[in-house]
């Protein structure tokens, strides 16, 4: 203002003077004097020279009584008052295509445009009001419409199609005209249909009829409302829903093994008529989970909320409604991953990498194993031909991936799918060998984790089946199996039973007898009795010390000249074990959070192992020491054989553990021998450039797939920035 700039001009012609910064001076009172009047009557005029107008959208917005404030100057040429009035509703489109009128106009002029010069000045007023405004639509004979993709697959530059339309253009015409922009031309137009959506305080939708004419639709919008014209949109969409036409809703917790009918009776004492299932199936025996299926959203709703206040032998049921994954929703270039999550692992690590992954694809491919573990999304993910998996937690967690995959996959369009492995809490051996590290730390970003998930390379991964057979003792229980601790039902730890008491467990990484799955026992026990106390690595590795000082202490009677208790075969020769308290059969080359026992010294006795070469390679132990120096890297263990059938039949009650999992298996006989199930496994590539091809690799070099699936909402918006984000995913 000019007060602030004559102060500015005293300031600087001063010269040092003092006699210009006396404000007791009766020349500087009447000089603030006149600059506030001055002030105060320039801003008077400039009052004078604004109008402030009420701007209304359509009759629906008068009915209402819902309009805009805009201030406007006077001096306002009628472009500017039309771009100024559009603003204050959001909307985008051409100003060409919109016109004001004179709300206060003499009766008959009600539609007449306003028009220049002094527009503003022109506006009628009413006594105690305000100038007001109608903002229109032209009446025009044609013009365009946008048309939305919704779900279908296509690539577009825009997230929408223009399409040119008359009055006589009919709904039909419309589709025919957008399949061709969607570049869908050679599909059948019979196969589609059109919605008009109407976005405004909620989303309501409309299947429109193929009679029906566009542009009346978008010209009887804008007499309602510009506002809700602009939020209205045309969809396209396949006549049939690819979800499908069935709601599945997951129920978990039910007892294991029960048969169909026990489950159906179960169900149906508390699902009345409204809330009754079309059919069952599949269900999960050994998992005691059924998926039931709805053919009516609102009877699976009812029935969601009846059976999770349902209990079954003081146990809550677990219930799902579950997403339906069709592949015609899954575009061509893109391999989808799925998301396993095991919270348990790692701490909090968990529940944030859930958020992290959830924000980073769609949320329908992140699945918590605490909610009915993995076969929730392995059924979701049932009818898709190729995607990836990616498991967050420990050994035992992609153990129990593996299996419910052994179980479903039969059933499954992808009966392999290529498993990746984001290593929590400790041990993760399997994580090593594959090169995911031995460890979660949350420094790296998760959406550089999926990159390398891309670029990861396929590979095989031997599995091995251990069948148990124990000597008939029927006043003991045979087997002393502990409960899981990845979080599995029971059922998949005790593996399969058979009426002879055989047991059959199928082993992934090693397979331990004597002094190491004594150890295992003793800290899974005291796992189990303080479970909140074993939540970093250090703490475990510490407690794991203190158990090996007690067994030096004379705590190992059990396992003590274990070569006496033990009669060994390896394809089809008896091994003569040397003097030892522990014999570990191993698939990978990583054992107890990273140790190598095997060494990588080279023996003229043995060929190089590996995880996919179908052989075992098994090793001594003699005792606590020798156990900790493997552990350090000290030494390692006594090499004793390698072959690809093992039959062993033990004498005496020895501890015995299976990929981490321990308890006390009874005299008998155990055999070893190469599974059918076949697992693909992603092997981190740390250096493309220079990495040497030494694995017999299943991806094509250079091969990228994108692993997010589209987004689930209607938004075009959405969809198409995501389909413009060139990451890859």
């Amino acid at each position: 203002m000019s007060v602030v700039a004559g102060g500015s001009a005293a300031g600087c012609s001063s010269g040092g003077s003092s006699s210009h910064y006396r404000p007791e001076s009766a020349s500087g009172h009447k000089s603030d004097k006149s600059d506030k009047e001055k002030e105060k009557k320039e801003r008077e005029r400039e009052e004078k020279d604004i109008e402030a107008i009420k701007v209304f959208d359509g009759n629906n917005s008068f009915r209402r009584q819902l309009y805009r404030v805009i201030t406007v100057p006077r001096t306002y040429t009628l472009e500017q008052l039309l771009t100024t009035a559009l603003r204050a509703f959001h909307i985008s489109r051409d100003p060409s295509a919109f016109y004001l009128t004179d709300l206060y106009a003499p009766v008959g002029m009600e539609d007449s445009a306003l028009q220049d010069p002094n527009p503003v000045l022109s506006l009628n007023h009413m006594e105690g009001k305000r100038p007001a405004i109608f903002l229109r639509f032209q009446d025009k004979d044609n013009g365009f419409v946008r048309v939305y993709p919704g779900k279908l697959q296509c690539s577009l530059e825009e997230p929408y199609v223009s399409v040119p339309v008359d009055t006589t253009t009919t709904i039909k015409d419309l589709i025919r005209d957008a399949l061709d922009r969607f570049g869908l031309q050679d599909n059948p137009i019979d196969d589609y249909r059109c919605s008009q959506v109407l976005l405004d305080s909620g989303v309501t939708e409309r299947i429109l009829s193929w009679n029906e004419r566009p542009w009346n639709i978008m010209k009887q919008m804008g007499k309602d409302s510009i506002r809700q014209m602009e939020l209205m949109r045309f969809y396209l969409q396949h006549r049939q829903d690819p979800h499908g036409p069935n709601i599945a809703l997951f129920v978990g917790n039910l007892d294991p093994g029960k048969s169909q009918r026990k489950y159906e009776d179960f169900l149906n004492k508390y699902l009345t008529e409204d809330s009754k299932f079309t059919s069952i199936g599949p269900i999960y025996y050994e998992y005691g989970s059924v998926v039931l299926t709805y053919e009516d959203a609102q009877k699976a709703v009812r029935a969601f909320y009846i059976l999770r206040e349902v209990r079954w032998d003081g146990k809550d049921l677990l219930v799902m409604l579950l997403p339906n994954i069709e592949p015609s929703m899954v575009p061509p270039d893109i391999n989808p991953l799925l998301v396993f999550v095991n919270v348990k692992s790692g701490g909090c690590q968990g529940l944030e990498l859930i958020s992290n992954f959830r924000k980073l694809l769609n949320p329908f491919q992140v699945f918590n194993l605490e909610n009915g573990g993995p076969l929730p999304g392995l059924y979701v993910f049932r009818h898709i031909p190729h995607y990836k998996i990616l498991v967050c937690g420990g050994d035992g967690t992609v153990g129990w991936v593996l299996q419910c995959l052994d179980n479903v996959g039969q059933d499954s369009e992808c009966s392999s799918p290529p498993c990746a492995i984001l290593p929590l809490g400790t041990g993760n051996d399997l994580a090593r060998v594959l090169c995911w590290g031995s460890g979660y730390t949350g420094d790296q970003d998760p959406l550089s984790y999926l990159r390398e998930v891309i670029e990861a390379e396929d590979i095989r991964l031997d599995r091995w089946t251990v069948v148990f057979h124990p000597e008939e003792k029927p006043e003991e229980q045979i087997l002393k199996v502990p409960t899981n601790t990845t979080g599995a039902a029971d059922d998949e730890c005790e593996g399969t039973k058979n009426e002879d008491n055989t047991q059959i467990f199928v082993m992934n990484n090693y397979f331990g007898i004597g002094l190491d799955a004594d150890l295992c026992l003793d800290f899974h026990n005291a796992r189990m009795e303080n479970p909140f106390k074993f939540n970093s690595r250090l703490h475990n590795k510490g407690v794991y010390v203190k158990m090996g000082l007690r067994k030096m202490m004379g705590g190992r009677k059990c396992t003590k000249d274990l070569q006496k208790e033990l009669h060994l075969e390896v394809d089809g020769k008896v091994v003569e074990l040397p003097p030892c308290e522990g014999i570990i059969i191993l698939n990978i080359l990583s054992w107890g959070s990273g140790a190598n026992p095997w060494g990588p010294d080279k023996d003229d006795r043995f060929s190089t192992p590996n995880h996919y070469d179908g052989l075992l390679e098994i090793v001594g132990v003699t005792g606590v020491v020798h156990l900790g120096q493997i552990q350090s890297g000290i030494r390692y263990a006594n090499r004793i054989a390698q072959g690809g059938h093992i039959k062993m039949h033990l004498y005496s009650d020895l501890p015995v553990q299976v990929d981490g999992e321990p308890w006390v298996q009874c005299s008998g006989d155990i055999v070893v021998l190469k599974s059918a199930l076949r697992a693909t496994m992603l092997k981190k590539v740390k250096n493309k450039m220079k990495r040497r091809n030494t694995e017999p690799s299943m991806a094509l070099a250079g091969q990228q797939m994108s692993l997010a699936l589209p987004p689930t909402t209607a938004e075009g918006d959405s969809e198409s920035e995501i389909a413009s984000n060139n990451t890859d995913f």
